[in-house]
């Protein structure tokens, strides 16, 4: 069985971990349930942030607790379509006896659950997908699921099938999201890339995607993750959900990202053609 301490080696954890302490009795108590070890000491090393952009556990301490608020909405959410469609829904759903309770969520819109069946040390790993309604068991815990998947052992068609080769855990920082839709250019991919990257310098890799035809040459299908070290900012270039740059930055670097951007669009060859927080609302007009 992983261990947590397999994980730590693997995906080191932030020197001072965010919401990482409070009462698990209390948790317990308004769950109605006892959680699995691993998580508590998952919760406990990490706290709260996201796995490789991808996964974020559903830490119970702090402002932001989503591990209760979700088990709470859970039955009330899935019971009007569990009765249209009850061949679809294979598993009850926590306060139900055994029913799935999520312990983490994704940027998909996937949740990874426990099947609440037997001892908590026990409890199974359930990746679901709701938008296609797809359901994916794993007869282990959620410290293990998570080594295996990020270290490549473990798969699931539900989660990206590629895997970071060296797999990072971004605390919780408070950040604005802003889209910035762009034009064309006669500039290949990897040059504008370049481009940006040089304005935004010193960066950091945080893993990539492409899909290129038989022949080697880029398509519409490139997604590149960094960081811009220095300023703090999270970016992705890409042109998989259409040809833009996605920026997070700390609140009151708004009009320095702006700038920087717009500067750095200007010589990748790009307009750009609209700007918009992660809802699609306008901002930067």
């Amino acid at each position: 069985m992983t261990t947590i301490d397999e994980l730590v080696r693997l995906v080191p954890p932030p020197t001072e971990p965010v919401d990482a302490r409070g009462d698990w009795s209390e948790v317990e108590a308004a769950l109605g349930l006892e959680l699995p070890a691993d998580f508590k000491t998952l919760v406990e090393r990490y706290g709260r942030g996201q796995f490789v952009d991808l996964i974020t556990p559903l830490t119970p301490f702090g402002a932001h607790d989503l591990l209760i608020q979700r088990a709470q909405q859970l039955l009330g959410r899935e019971r009007s379509f569990r009765e249209k469609y009850p061949d679809e829904c294979p598993y009850p759903f926590y306060p139900e006896p055994g029913g799935l309770l999520e312990w983490a969520g994704t940027d998909n819109g996937d949740s990874l659950c426990w099947l609440t069946e037997g001892e908590p040390d026990s409890w199974r790993v359930v990746v679901w997908n709701p938008r296609s309604v797809a359901y994916d068991a794993h007869d282990i815990g959620a410290v293990e699921f998570l080594h295996g998947w990020l270290s490549g052992r473990i798969t699931t068609p539900i989660l990206p099938g590629e895997v970071e080769a060296s797999p990072w855990f971004e605390p919780f920082l408070e950040r604005e999201h802003v889209y910035i839709r762009l034009s064309e250019s006669e500039s290949p991919y990897h040059e504008r890339l370049r481009i940006l990257r040089d304005a935004l310098a010193p960066t950091a890799d945080r893993g990539s995607y492409s899909d290129e035809d038989d022949h080697g040459d880029e398509d519409d299908a490139r997604q590149d993750h960094f960081a811009a070290t220095d300023l703090g900012w999270l970016l992705t270039y890409e042109t998989v959900y259409g040809h833009q740059i996605r920026v997070a930055f700390p609140p009151g670097d708004g009009e320095r990202a702006r700038v920087a951007l717009f500067d750095a669009a200007r010589r990748m060859g790009c307009q750009v053609l609209s700007t918009t927080t992660r809802l699609g609302e306008p901002v930067w007009t």
